[in-house]
């Protein structure tokens, strides 16, 4: 059976720069099966899903549905929730956590201090192993069901602290998942490198092996700060920060161009400039490319074929000059 995540897997696609985008992850238990838009196709009411998007929406918070691996009887009888809040930040991670009999609870937060890293002493601080949400809802697609739920039930047969998540993008990467508390993402995912992660977040460390990219910067930001990770081998959680993000513009044409200036500016592919810094002083400059050049693949099993759109790291300058200029491929959609 061909899948979105075969066809991935056997084009080489890159996996850094996918993570989706969250500085804070809301993520609510909600028992039962999920629909391909979970928080309104659930048991949960989908009057506070709605209002649950419409409170989030450009905040800077992700709210997801989670429950335990296994089977998910269709019933309505949650009497109580587990509720986790995650902030990803370097520096400033964390995770708080509470029990609730009504999801409705979730309405009152502020969710624009959330999504900045504020939690005011809200709740519990979360104080067990680092929390692996694994991607498992096969209506949004069959691969996240087919490849996600065995691996969550062999992490959670292992003792892992796992849970299942709605969605986190990228289905054509499953299984796939990210680890808390720091937020990093990875794909084409093992037993063998979960549980790999999960120590490395222990002691305050990632894994670079088919990392995502870390879900509190946007995806030129996940791209670049793999690419210093790569280029300088470091692996502490919060040793690197992206702090800053800038977009470049094509250049004008002269004058004498056959070329028309439009048409310079609407084929140019979107290009930044990445600021990443090291907690030690030292700076790069990042230059990723978004490029759609790569074999024609579905972005999902059952979507149309297409070139999928990807972070290209061109080049990483310090203060000293040129470290590296050999373009690195890191897929995005």
């Amino acid at each position: 059976m061909s899948t979105c995540a075969t066809a991935s897997r056997e084009s080489a696609e890159s996996l850094a720069g996918t993570a989706a985008p969250a500085r804070t992850w809301l993520l609510i238990e909600q028992t039962g099966p999920w629909g391909a838009h979970a928080l309104t196709n659930s048991h949960l009411d989908p009057d506070v899903g709605r209002a649950l998007e419409a409170a989030a929406e450009g905040t800077g918070v992700r709210v997801a549905l989670i429950r335990r691996p296994g089977r998910h009887a269709d019933c309505h009888g949650t009497s109580r929730r587990r509720m986790f809040l995650a902030h990803t930040a370097p520096g400033r991670s964390w995770i708080r956590t509470t029990t609730v009999t009504d999801p409705r609870a979730a309405l009152d937060l502020d969710f624009t201090a959330l999504g900045v890293g504020e939690h005011r002493g809200l709740w519990e601080p979360y104080i067990g192993e680092p929390l692996v949400l694994v991607c498992t809802n096969g209506k949004r697609d069959r691969c996240c069901a087919l490849l996600g739920r065995p691996l969550a039930a062999e992490l959670a047969a292992g003792g892992s602290e796992v849970w299942e998540v709605t969605h986190i993008g990228g289905h054509r990467f499953s299984p796939t998942l990210f680890v808390l508390p720091y937020g990093y993402a990875y794909g084409r995912a093992s037993g063998p490198l979960v549980k790999q992660a999960v120590e490395a977040a222990r002691d305050g460390r990632i894994t670079s092996d088919h990392c995502r990219g870390r879900s509190a910067w946007d995806r030129p930001g996940q791209a670049a700060d793999l690419a210093v990770r790569g280029l300088i081998g470091e692996d502490r959680a919060d040793a690197l920060d992206v702090v800053r993000t800038d977009p470049m513009w094509p250049e004008p044409k002269s004058a004498d161009s056959r070329t028309p200036s439009n048409a310079t500016v609407g084929g140019a592919s979107p290009a930044w400039v990445v600021t990443v810094a090291h907690s030690d002083g030292r700076a790069w400059q990042v230059t990723v490319e978004q490029r759609a050049d790569g074999a024609a693949a579905p972005a999902s099993c059952g979507a149309p074929l297409g070139p999928p759109a990807r972070m290209t790291v061109v080049s990483v300058t310090a203060a000293n000059g040129m470290l590296h200029g050999t373009p690195q491929a890191a897929a995005s959609r």
